[in-house]
C-alpha cells in the first residue's frame, strides 16, 4: 500500500477504505489496517490473475483466429479424443450449453476453418461423430496446451492444503450470488 496508511492508486478501486469508507457495504471493524492490507493484496492478485487469464485467451483465440465458443468446443473434442470418447453435435451442445442451431453454425465455422471433421457415428448409423483434425490439435496444444501445463505447474507448487485453501476460496468466490 501506499505511505501513511493511504493505499497505492492502482489498490484505490479494491481497498474498501477507499471505496466504501462509511463501511455501509464493507464491515472491518474488527480488522485492523495489516488484515484490510492483506485482503487488498488478495484481490489485487486475484484481479492481476484475471486480468493475464483474458490476455492469455484473446491471443490464443486469435492465434487460432477463433471465438471462446470455439476454443471451448476444441478443447473438449481433444479431451474426448484422449478418454476415446465418441462425441456428438448433440453432446457438444450439451457440453456447450448452446442451442442445436447454434452448434450447427459452430462447427460449420471450425469445419470450414479445418479444425474439425463429421464423420459417420461408429455405432449409430443416425448419429455423426466430431473429431478435431491432426493439424489444429498440434496447433492447440502448442500454443494453448503449454499455457495451461505452466498453471498446472504453478498450482502443483503448491502444498495439499495451499490448494485445498484456494480451492475453496475460488468456490466461494463462483458460488456469490450476482448481485
Amino acid at each position: 500500500m501506499g505511505t501513511d496508511r493511504t493505499p497505492a492508486p492502482q489498490a484505490w478501486m479494491l481497498d474498501p477504505r477507499v471505496i466504501d469508507p462509511s463501511q455501509e457495504l464493507v464491515n472491518r471493524s474488527t480488522m485492523d489496517d495489516a488484515e484490510v492490507d492483506s485482503v487488498v493484496r488478495v484481490l489485487a492478485a486475484l484481479r492481476a490473475w484475471s486480468d493475464a487469464e483474458q490476455k492469455m485467451s484473446r491471443a490464443s483465440q486469435k492465434h487460432m483466429k477463433l471465438n471462446a465458443t470455439d476454443m471451448k468446443a476444441l478443447r473438449f473434442l481433444m479431451a474426448s479424443r484422449n478418454v476415446d470418447a465418441v462425441v456428438t453435435p448433440g453432446m457438444l451442445a450439451e457440453t456447450l450449453q448452446i442451442s442445436s442451431a447454434s452448434t450447427t453454425k459452430l462447427l460449420d465455422r471450425l469445419e470450414n476453418a479445418g479444425h474439425i471433421q463429421r464423420s459417420p457415428h461408429p455405432t449409430d448409423r443416425r448419429a455423426l461423430m466430431i473429431t478435431v483434425t491432426d493439424a489444429t490439435r498440434t496447433d492447440a496444444r502448442e500454443s494453448v496446451g503449454r499455457s495451461h501445463a505452466r498453471r498446472f505447474e504453478a498450482a502443483a507448487k503448491l502444498s495439499p492444503a495451499e490448494r485445498d485453501v484456494v480451492v475453496r476460496f475460488l468456490t466461494d468466490l463462483s458460488e456469490l450470488p450476482d448481485r
